[in-house]
């Protein structure tokens, strides 16, 4: 009879969440957004399974993604359709977001067990603060690094270490908890361990092809993980 995985244990000081398909799943509200953007710019709509192959390095990527994934857009055109497109998910930002199986209970438990906690996201602090707050889940965050907070977006790491020194923790003090190579690869450079749930974007990547310290199909299991110091 073969024994049991090991699951891999950390006592952080801090754990620091992506947001879009980690915490929230906010397909819906992108999707709804982007094929509005093609819609006035009277390009080809995406499918809702396109689109969330597109997401994870923020919106002016997904934009481009929108616009040039086996087809042909200047860079004016990009530009342009990324006005376009923050303006139609600036009025439908939250409005299909849900909040995924386990998080508020994940989040409580940490709060409880005393842990700093941050967001670090590719998305644009505009829409970042107003989505915590309309989804109920912003007091529980220490602090929020949004995808325009500093010049990069992970996987740059820097990101994740201005969030470690916001929180007064060193960056080997703290948890990162994603669901892309964009975390993995981020937390990586700030050498800190990284889990990644199962059910988000990905970017069109299997998950569990992606080099981290441990899978999780629930937010709930990151708890088993998690040692108090």
């Amino acid at each position: 009879m073969s024994a049991p995985p090991i699951v891999p244990r950390f006592a952080p000081r801090a754990v620091l969440f992506d947001l879009d398909g980690t915490l929230l799943d906010t397909i819906g509200d992108l999707a709804e957004a982007a094929n509005l953007m093609l819609g006035e710019l009277r390009r080809p709509l995406r499918s809702q399974d396109e689109i969330h192959s597109f997401v994870g390095k923020g919106i002016p990527n997904l934009v481009r993604r929108c616009l040039t994934e086996n087809a042909v857009a200047t860079e004016a055109e990009i530009d342009a359709a990324v006005e376009v497109f923050r303006r139609h998910y600036g009025v439908v930002n939250g409005a299909s977001t849900r909040i995924y199986p386990g998080v508020l209970e994940t989040l409580a438990a940490l709060r409880a067990r005393s842990l700093k906690l941050a967001v670090v996201t590719n998305k644009a602090e505009a829409f970042t603060l107003p989505l915590l707050e309309r989804m109920g889940i912003a007091p529980h965050f220490d602090t929020v690094v949004s995808g325009d907070t500093l010049p990069v977006k992970k996987p740059d790491p820097a990101v994740l270490h201005l969030a470690c020194e916001r929180l007064g923790v060193d960056a080997g003090e703290a948890l990162m908890i994603g669901d892309s190579a964009n975390d993995a690869l981020a937390a990586q450079g700030a050498g800190m361990p990284v889990l990644l749930v199962t059910y988000g974007y990905s970017e069109g990547m299997p998950v569990d092809t992606i080099e981290c310290d441990g899978l999780l199909s629930n937010a709930l299991q990151a708890l088993d993980h998690i040692v108090t110091a």
